[in-house]
C-alpha cells in the first residue's frame, strides 16, 4: 500500500503556473499527501551555463528559484503538506515531466494550460497537450489567468458543479465515479451532461425523419435520468441534454451552469496506448475552467 499520495505539478515561473501550483498544494493537502515540484532546463541553455558559470550552475539555480517562487506564491501560509520536494530536470519538457511523474510516483499532475511568453501555443500549450497524449495518470489542467486558491476551502467556493460529459456508450464509468466523488467532497452538484450531435449523411437525397433528433433526445434523457438515480444519496446529482457540437457545447454549458471543474476521459487505442481525443483537446482550448483529464485504466495482462 502507497503511504501517501503524491501531486507532481510543473512550473515554468509564469503566473499560470504559480495558479497551478496553488491548486496541486490544495490538492496535497486534502489528501494529507506530499507535493513534488518540477522544472525543465533547456539543455542548450545548460551547455551555455556551463561553459561560463561552471558544471551544474543553471540546475543549482534553478532549485534555488523553484524553492524561492514556493516560499513567495505561499507567503504568510506555509502548506500543511507530507513533504514538498524539488525536481530539476533537462531536455524536452513534456517527456520529462512525464518522467519525473514516473521517478516520483505521482497519483496526479497539475499543470497550467499556457506557459511563459514565448513558449506558447494558441488557446492551449504545446507541453501541456504532448503531457495529456501520453500521461498514465490524471491531470489536472488550469485556465489561462486562474490565480488559484489562496487557501484550500477556496477550491469548495470555486467548484460548485462538476460537469461531466456523458455520451451514454456505456464506457464512462470510471468518468462518472471519479466526478461523482470529488462532486460529494466538495459538496458540488454533480451535472451529468450529453450532447446530441446533429445527423449528417454523405448520401444524397437522404434525410432523416422530421421528428428523429427528438427521438434522440428523449432517448439521452431516459439513460441520463438511469444515471442520476444511480448515484449514491450523498451526491447531488442532475442531467442535461444539450443539441449541438460536444465541443463547443460542453464549454458553453460549464460557463451557463457556472461548473467550475470538467472531468473528461482520454481515449485508449491498442496500437498508440493513451491518447488525447480531439473533443478532449477542444474542450481545453475552449473552456475556462479546471479540467481533469482521466487516462484509461491500464488493460489486464494477457
Amino acid at each position: 500500500m502507497k503511504p501517501t499520495p503524491n501531486v507532481l505539478c510543473p512550473i515554468d515561473f509564469s503566473d499560470g503556473s504559480r495558479g497551478a501550483l496553488r491548486y496541486a498544494s490544495a490538492i496535497a493537502e486534502h489528501l494529507h499527501g506530499g507535493l513534488t515540484i518540477a522544472t525543465v532546463n533547456d539543455p542548450l541553455l545548460s551547455d551555455a551555463a556551463d561553459m561560463s558559470a561552471g558544471a551544474g550552475y543553471l540546475a543549482d539555480l534553478a532549485s534555488r528559484e523553484m524553492q524561492r517562487f514556493f516560499h513567495e506564491t505561499f507567503a504568510g501560509r506555509p502548506p500543511a503538506l507530507a513533504h514538498v520536494k524539488f525536481e530539476v530536470a533537462e531536455g524536452k519538457p513534456a517527456p520529462e515531466i512525464l518522467a519525473v511523474a514516473s521517478r516520483a510516483a505521482a497519483d496526479l499532475i497539475v499543470m497550467a494550460s499556457q506557459g511563459a511568453p514565448g513558449v506558447r501555443k494558441l488557446f492551449f500549450g504545446s507541453t501541456a497537450e504532448r503531457v495529456l497524449r501520453e500521461t498514465t495518470v490524471p491531470v489536472v489542467v488550469t485556465p489561462l489567468g486562474d490565480a488559484g486558491p489562496g487557501r484550500p476551502d477556496d477550491v469548495r467556493k470555486a467548484v460548485r458543479h462538476v460537469l461531466v460529459p456523458v455520451d451514454l456508450t456505456g464506457a464512462m464509468t470510471d468518468q462518472v465515479r471519479v466526478a461523482g466523488g470529488i462532486a460529494e467532497a466538495l459538496g458540488a452538484t454533480l451535472l451529468l451532461v450529453h450532447v446530441v450531435e446533429p445527423v449528417r449523411s454523405a448520401l444524397p437525397g437522404y434525410r432523416p425523419r422530421a421528428n428523429v433528433d427528438a427521438e434522440r433526445r428523449h432517448r439521452a434523457e431516459r439513460a441520463l435520468h438511469g444515471l442520476v438515480e444511480a448515484q449514491p444519496a450523498s451526491v447531488k446529482a442532475e442531467a442535461l441534454v444539450a443539441f449541438g457540437e460536444p465541443a463547443e457545447e460542453i464549454p458553453k454549458v460549464a460557463a451557463d451552469r457556472n461548473a467550475g471543474l470538467i472531468v473528461m476521459g482520454l481515449q485508449a487505442s491498442p496500437l498508440l496506448g493513451p491518447h488525447m481525443g480531439s473533443v478532449t483537446f477542444r474542450v481545453l482550448c475552449l473552456a475556462r475552467v479546471l479540467v481533469l483529464a482521466l487516462p484509461p485504466p491500464p488493460t489486464p495482462a494477457a
